[in-house]
């Protein structure tokens, strides 16, 4: 699978992914100290919707513009609703930019708070570095992911959040995944980590879930949702995300905003979600 970002802009894996970061920042937000975000994985910060990319695929159909149109949403949306909003002005129209996580992410958060972009890609990472060029509170570097999961932790601020977002180009990304997570949990136990990964290969990302099992990790909070029946591994078919340390309030606002994206976004017969524990306390 070859998951550069600008292809899938806006689909309803990034809605999802994106939608539960908004409320993890929201809830970091609760305390006034300062809390630090590393986006391993960070792509170029924002997508035009009608690039020649976008237009490819038109993900973004099943994913934020079919949210866009929906008559109501609930609260725990509203956070990350705004920043597609904020980044496309006035227009009421739907939306042509959308904010990739490090976009998404830097909107909500406070002046006190930081933000590492880490980009591999050469020309993603000069649009990234653009898109932050005049904001201090956004580092943007260009090298490996998972190297960085490790060589930056644990940040001074102590509290805050990883997100390991891979493109999955590599055949053996599920082990380098589960590797550099535990690589970087052991210089920071204490810190959030949201990974995502793609349900796909339902048996490759089995054994996946195994390996983050048999890593000693505990508080690993599994979220999945799915717009169809899983089955075929030629086909995406869901999406998820698992949470390292999630904040201890955050089961039940999953679970609202999680079952009305299942059935918004639902493109066949057979979708739903699931949120369970991973490794409990």
């Amino acid at each position: 699978m070859n998951y550069r970002h600008a292809y899938h802009a806006g689909a309803f894996q990034d809605v999802v992914k994106h939608a539960i970061l908004g409320l993890v920042l929201s809830h970091l937000k609760q305390k006034e100290k300062p809390f630090f975000v590393l986006d391993t994985h960070a792509g170029i910060g924002r997508y035009d919707l009608a690039s020649v990319e976008a237009m490819k695929t038109k993900e973004a159909e099943g994913g934020i513009l079919r949210l866009w149109a929906a008559p109501r949403v609930p609260p725990e949306l509203e956070d990350y609703l705004a920043c597609v909003r904020a980044l496309n002005g006035r227009g009421k129209g739907a939306p042509r930019w959308y904010p990739g996580s490090p976009r998404l992410m830097r909107q909500l958060m406070r002046p006190q708070d930081r933000l590492v972009a880490v980009e591999l890609h050469p020309d993603d990472a000069k649009k990234l570095a653009a898109e932050f060029r005049r904001d201090p509170a956004v580092k943007v570097m260009r090298m490996d992911g998972y190297t960085a999961a490790k060589s930056l932790l644990p940040p001074a601020e102590r509290r805050g959040l990883v997100v390991i977002d891979p493109p999955f180009e590599e055949a053996d990304e599920f082990e380098r995944l589960a590797r550099g997570l535990r690589q970087a949990y052991r210089r920071w136990a204490t810190g959030i980590y949201a990974i995502w990964y793609p349900v796909k290969d339902v048996a490759a990302a089995a054994a996946f879930l195994d390996d983050v099992k048999a890593s000693g990790i505990r508080r690993i909070l599994s979220t999945e949702l799915w717009v169809e029946k899983p089955g075929d591994p030629e086909k995406l078919t869901g999406t998820a995300l698992l949470l390292v340390n999630p904040p201890w309030n955050l089961p039940p606002a999953l679970e609202s905003m999680l079952a009305f994206l299942a059935a918004v976004l639902a493109r066949a017969p057979g979708a739903g979600f699931r949120i369970s524990w991973l490794v409990p306390e």
